[in-house]
């Protein structure tokens, strides 16, 4: 699969589709109306976007339009990750960890969290 770059509005429709889909197109409307401030057109224009790119599926049912996600949420999200940390930190998660641990940005439980993911990452190295 082609590599995916979701804009933020793209992210703001997409989080709709991957909490709940098929969803109408009033449903999508109402929805980004409240988290973003949306008008129907905007939402109407952004989804006609999306589904050129092949982010999102539309289908018409009786009820009216009804749109699903054509892009993973893991996939998405390891492609943003990817992204960001070439954009950033030179592709170097330790580049990226070190610069939080130096703004203090990092609390006991997310330093637990990282051993925790650390440690399955260096069982899985050594078998």
């Amino acid at each position: 699969m082609e590599e995916t770059h979701l804009t933020g509005g793209e992210w703001r429709v997409m989080s709709c589709l991957w909490k709940e889909s098929p969803q109408t197109l009033m449903a999508l409307v109402a929805a980004l109306k409240d988290i973003a401030g949306w008008s129907k057109s905007t939402t109407i224009t952004t989804l006609r976007r999306m589904e050129t790119k092949g982010l999102a599926q539309c289908v018409q049912t009786p009820r009216g339009k009804s749109y699903t996600p054509a892009v993973e949420q893991s996939s998405a999200a390891a492609e943003a990750t990817h992204s960001f940390l070439d954009r950033v930190y030179e592709g170097s998660v330790g580049l990226m960890m070190s610069a939080m641990a130096q703004r203090q940005e990092l609390s006991a439980e997310d330093i637990a969290e990282l051993r925790a993911i650390l440690d399955v990452a260096e069982g899985r190295a050594t078998s």
